[in-house]
Formats: structure tokens, C-alpha cells, sequence
């Protein structure tokens, strides 16, 4: 395979692209701007792809880009298509069986479907396919191009990919155990990681959590393989790509740290309090798409609007990490300035009795501008959609529960305080009840032997179908740390002498925000592993890394750490606006998303070596806004992969069926 002369390892010079960028590129120029050649370099071209690599194409690129690069129309591979033989066509498929047998049905024979084909597979192809493509005589004339793109990953975020492994909890973690399933499973999840590595040119040293027994009488699981299999199968498709693909790296340019859910069942079920997080998780959203309703002007029915909440929106874009209280503030304020600034406003304002607007008001006079159509819009979506979130969290009393969930797993608060919670928030809903139940399962697993788990049931008025989530928060771990008599999976570290455990150690750097001092575990592990603090034992190395790789000891990373240990300028106190609940405590993480858009233009240009965080059994937003917070103080770019991005309430329908394997997940609602 060939690759485009732009330069996309990290450890070389030349501009640095984002992992998101370099996606983009290289599916629109490398593959679909490559085929402008010759009798081809003027005419538009037919696009066709499968269920997989459409969605690959999606999250990196927009329809116009497409467009842009001389394609006419897209079609679906597996779908009756029209003869247009006056067109060249591009195919953009996996290299299955199934794809080949109808590439070949469209370009055989005296009539094909289109002029010429150019191929890109999205990873690397069997001898045997191309031998099958070989022997039809017919179709070799019309094959332009036959090429591996190796690029079968999810491009979610400028930091963050999945391989699309929806079922991977359920396959690999599952009551029962199915180990042919399971190395399946693990199998195209290494091939389309390894995809990652061949896209980006990058070459990594690959790092992994150890499997965990009991003792030396335990027999090891399935489960606690996952991460040694999965480097394993990652390794063995690196080894094949040194070979094969042209100027590929043959020593270490990055770092890959192999995880699975076991080593933090708090992150996807507690109450993350960032804008980008609330969103997901209380607005019944679809994927990155809200349903935005706009009050009529003439009183009439209110019109709806479907909006994308990405990374092309300016405002998503600085509001997403912020806590929900700072990104509420930020809104009245940005409405505010607009108003200041317009001399309609102004006139409209000094009508009132010069008394502090609410935000409602506030967006009612600005819906009165249509020459600022543009911009009313944005702000009219967004402060509407904090007003909504604010609203669900007074409703549903998420205040209260999130400082529970806080201080159970910092350790100050016990099961009493969990007790008096449920016999007294009569308005706490169902959901909420469930996630502190499958907190408390973490830190307090006996509490659910026998019948304690019942009156917990009982006392929190859940179903035993919500239980089933509950219990089944003890597959997903090794009880490192626990009693040899407490149940096998919760993954437990904690001081045995005290009668509150606590989960997490309070960090020097404290959190701006109350209710948001909780931290992924990933943030730990990624400092060390950037520090050269990662044990070896517990996270062992496929490679030795060969004397010339710097890795976490690079000038970049070493300045990094010492700038970041130097004092941070704190972040001043917000206004009177800000609800107590949520007022900062005094203190900063030298972390806003103002100040990563503020250096990211400079800061990448003088980035460190890559650091690479994959996690089977999904990934969470929590440790998705971790990854950007590190890559701003560590100058490292650190990317986030997983089979998944999961919201709390898909996490707790993926923990469902485990041992519900006659259900899918489309039976279950959250």
C-alpha cells in the first residue's frame, strides 16, 4: 500500500494534525482526490460503501466535502443500484467475501455498472480475495486502482475513535463465558485498532492492565485475559504492517496503554456535571442530535429543528468540559454583551424598569433581532438547552444525589447516608436510585449478599430487572483489594480499618466546581504512564521499547510536568448568578475548555509523542474531556479508543444483558 506524502506521525516534523484532521485527510485526498487521474481527472464519480464504511466516512467528513471532491452520488453496495456505465466508480468497502462477490457482479460481464473502479479497502485484505478478483479476466481491465486504506475506526471526536463493538460488554464480559465468541470479538477489535496505528504512521509501545487471580489455585477467566488478548492481537497486526506498508515506522513513536471497564465501574454510571455529559445524559438525546424547538412569532405552532451538537458549532465547542453552572453563567453573559452591543436592544432595555433580566427574558429580546438571525439562533439553542437541563436537575433532585455519589466514593459518606437517602428523596426518579445502588455495589459489594440485596430493592422501590444491572456490576471485575470471601468482580482498593471507603483519593489540584471533584481513573494512569510511573508488573510491556524511544522521558513531556507542577493562576469567583450548589471552591485544575482553544493552534505544534488510551467495554464523556484536559498539560496529544461512547443510561442497558442473553438490547429501556 501507498500513502500520501504529507507527514502524519507525531515524532517527525512538519504541522501537527489532530487525529480527527488526519482522518478527514486521508479519506477525502489520499483516497477519494487520488483518483483524478488521467481520463478520470474531470468527471464525477459514483461512491459506494457498506453498512461500516459509511459510518466511517460520516463521523469524519460532511456531504459537501464529499461533493467537493467530485462525487455525484453515494450508493449502499449491498442495495439494487442504477447502470451508469459513462461514470467511474469508487468503492470504499471491507474486505469481506460477501463485498468482493458483489463488486465483481457490478464490473463482470459485457455490461458493467460503471467505467472503471478504483478500490480502497478499509483493511488489509486476504491473499485469497485478491485471488478470486485475479481470476476474472473481465474485470481486471477496469480496475484503476486496488488499494488498503486501513482506516476502520470511528473518528467521535478530534480525540477519540470507536471500532464500533457495541455488544462488547455483553460478548466478552457475559455471564456466560463463550471464549470462541470472545477471541472473535477480540479478533476485528485488534485488526481495526491496528488500523488506527497504520492511518497515523505511528508505531506504539504497547501497555496493558496484567490479569488478576485471587491466588495461584483461581483459574484465570476470559475476562481477565481480555487486555492481554487484545495486545496480543494488536501486536501480531503491527508486526504484519512493519512489513508491509511503505514507510511505516520500525521503532517506537508513541504510547498504547490497553484497559478495560473493570478498572473504573464508577465513571459510567455517576452523575457527570459538564455541559457536553448533562446533554447526553437528561436530554433523551440521539447520538450528537437534539431536537431544538422555536417559538412561533405569530403565536402559531411552534416549529422544530433538527441541530447537531459537534465541533463545527463555536459555542459547543468552548461550553462542552465546562461545568453546567459555568456554561449557564457563560451563556447570560454572552447574551448580555450581544444586547450591550445593539442599539435596537438597548432601546427595548431601557423601556424596563432597569432591573436584572432572567435569561428567559433576556432570550425572548434577542428572538426580536432578525438581522442577528445567525446569531440569536446559536445563542437561543444553547441557553434554551441549559435552561432545560437546569430545570431537570431541580425536578428530579440531582443536586442532592450528586453530592451523595461524591461523598461515597471520596469516602465521606456510608451506607447510613445512603439508607436515610432513600427512605426521605421521595422525588429522586428510578434511574437515579438505581446508578447510587450500582455505586454502592462497587464499594459495598457484601451489602447484597443474600437478602440485604432485597431490602435494598425494597427500600429504593426498583424492580428486579433494575437489580439485574446492580448484580451484574460484580462481572465486571478481579476484587483486587477485596476480602477472599467477598463476591469475585468488584475491583476495590481501600483502607480496611475505616468503616467509610473511599474510591478515589482527593487530588491537590481540587476541583473548581462542588459536585465535580470525581475523576476517572484513566487521569491517574495516563500521568504515570506519561511520568515512566506505570508499574511494569501490573501494566507489562508487549515490546521493549528500543533504546532510542524517549517516550514519557521526551524534552516535551519532561518540560510539560515540570511547568504543570508550577502553581496554576486560580480562576476567579463567578458572580452572584452562580447556585450554591456550584459555587468554586477556591481553587482550579489548571483546566478550562477556554484555554484549550486559546493555545491548541500553538501547543500542537510543539506536541510530545502521542499517548493512546483504549478501553473494551465502552468508553465514558467524563474520560473522553479527560484526554483533552492531559493533552493540554501534559503537550502531549492523548487519544481515546474504545468499543464504545457510552451514556449512563446505555451503559445500564449493556449491563442488563449480561445474563439476560435471550433479550437484546433493543428490548431493554433505561
Amino acid at each position: 500500500m501507498s500513502y500520501s506524502d504529507s507527514d502524519s506521525s507525531s515524532s517527525q516534523a512538519g504541522e501537527y494534525k489532530t487525529f480527527r484532521q488526519l482522518t478527514r485527510e486521508r479519506l477525502l485526498y489520499e483516497m477519494l482526490r487520488s483518483t483524478k487521474t488521467g481520463s478520470s481527472k474531470s468527471t464525477w464519480k459514483v461512491l459506494i460503501m457498506d453498512k461500516l464504511t459509511v459510518k466511517i466516512m460520516s463521523y469524519a467528513c460532511k456531504m459537501a466535502d464529499i461533493t467537493d471532491e467530485g462525487v455525484s452520488l453515494v450508493e449502499d453496495i449491498f442495495r439494487r443500484r442504477q447502470p451508469l456505465p459513462s461514470l467511474d466508480a469508487i468503492y470504499f468497502i471491507q474486505p469481506t467475501k460477501e463485498n468482493v462477490i458483489m463488486f465483481l457482479s457490478d464490473m463482470s460481464g459485457k455490461s458493467p455498472l460503471y467505467k472503471k473502479a478504483f478500490v480502497f479497502f478499509s483493511s488489509p485484505v486476504s491473499k485469497e480475495l485478491v485471488g478470486h478478483i485475479k481470476k476474472d479476466s473481465s474485470v481486471l481491465p477496469r480496475i484503476a486502482a486496488l488499494r488498503e486504506m486501513n482506516l476502520e475506526f470511528f473518528a467521535i471526536d478530534s480525540q477519540g475513535f470507536i471500532t464500533d463493538h457495541e455488544r462488547a460488554l455483553e460478548d466478552l464480559f457475559g455471564d456466560e463465558e463463550t471464549s470462541r465468541k470472545g477471541d472473535a470479538c477480540l479478533n476485528v477489535m485488534a485488526s481495526r485498532i491496528a488500523t488506527v496505528f497504520a492511518s497515523l504512521r505511528e508505531f506504539p509501545t504497547v501497555r496493558y492492565r496484567a490479569a488478576k487471580s485471587l491466588d495461584a489455585s483461581t483459574m484465570t477467566t476470559l475476562r481477565d485475559l481480555i487486555p492481554t488478548k487484545l495486545a496480543a492481537g494488536i501486536w501480531n497486526c503491527l508486526a504484519k504492517h512493519k512489513q508491509s506498508i511503505e514507510n511505516f515506522p520500525q521503532t517506537e513513536t508513541c504510547e498504547l496503554l490497553i484497559l478495560d471497564r473493570s478498572i473504573d465501574q464508577i465513571a459510567p454510571i455517576i452523575h457527570e456535571w459538564t455541559y457536553d455529559a448533562m446533554c447526553h445524559d437528561l436530554l433523551n438525546m440521539e447520538g450528537n442530535k437534539y431536537v431544538h424547538v422555536i417559538p412561533s412569532n405569530s403565536g402559531g405552532q411552534p416549529e422544530t429543528k433538527d441541530v447537531l451538537l459537534e465541533e463545527h458549532d463555536p459555542i459547543w465547542l468552548e461550553l462542552r468540559h465546562a461545568h453546567i453552572a459555568d456554561a449557564s453563567e457563560r451563556l447570560s453573559d454572552r447574551m448580555t454583551n450581544f444586547l450591550s452591543k445593539n442599539k435596537a436592544a438597548q432601546l427595548q432595555h431601557g423601556k424596563r424598569d432597569g432591573g436584572e433580566l432572567s435569561t428567559r427574558d433576556l432570550q425572548k429580546m434577542v428572538q426580536a433581532l432578525p438581522q442577528y438571525s445567525e446569531q440569536i439562533d446559536k445563542l437561543s439553542l444553547h441557553v434554551e438547552i441549559a435552561r432545560k437541563i437546569n430545570d431537570l436537575i431541580r425536578e428530579q433532585g440531582l443536586r442532592e444525589l450528586g453530592q451523595l455519589e461524591q461523598d461515597l466514593v471520596f469516602g465521606d459518606a456510608g451506607m447510613k447516608d445512603v439508607i436515610k437517602y432513600l427512605s426521605t428523596q421521595e422525588e429522586a426518579s428510578r434511574e437515579g436510585k438505581l446508578r447510587l445502588l450500582m455505586i454502592i455495589a462497587t464499594i459495598y459489594p457484601e451489602k447484597f449478599e443474600g437478602e440485604k440485596g432485597q431490602n435494598l430493592m425494597k427500600l429504593a422501590k426498583l424492580s428486579s430487572d433494575d437489580m439485574s444491572a446492580v448484580n451484574n456490576m460484580r462481572l465486571l471485575g478481579s476484587a483486587v483489594g477485596a476480602k477472599k470471601n467477598t463476591p469475585r468482580g468488584f475491583t476495590l482498593k481501600f483502607d480496611l480499618h475505616k468503616k467509610k471507603r473511599a474510591v478515589r483519593k482527593e487530588r491537590q489540584e481540587e476541583a473548581a466546581w462542588q459536585l465535580s471533584r470525581f475523576y476517572p481513573m484513566i487521569e491517574e494512569l495516563i500521568e504515570k504512564l506519561s511520568k515512566g510511573e506505570l508499574p511494569k508488573e501490573d501494566y507489562p510491556c508487549m515490546n521493549d521499547p528500543s533504546p532510542s524511544f524517549h517516550g514519557s522521558t521526551s524534552h516535551s513531556s519532561s518540560a510539560a510536568t515540570a511547568s504543570s507542577s508550577q502553581g496554576q493562576a486560580a480562576q476567579s469567583m463567578r458572580s452572584r448568578r452562580t447556585p450554591t450548589w456550584a459555587k468554586p471552591r477556591g481553587s482550579d485544575d489548571g483546566y478550562s475548555s477556554d484555554s484549550v482553544l486559546r493555545h491548541s493552534s500553538s501547543d500542537f505544534k510543539k506536541m510530545g509523542q502521542r499517548i493512546f488510551v483504549f478501553i473494551v467495554g465502552g468508553a465514558t464523556r467524563s474520560e473522553l474531556k479527560v484526554c483533552h484536559k492531559l493533552t493540554t498539560k501534559l503537550k502531549r496529544e492523548v487519544i481515546l479508543g474504545s468499543t464504545s461512547l457510552d451514556d449512563p443510561p446505555q451503559f445500564i442497558t449493556k449491563l442488563k444483558l449480561l445474563t439476560a442473553n435471550e433479550l437484546s438490547i433493543d428490548d431493554l429501556q433505561i
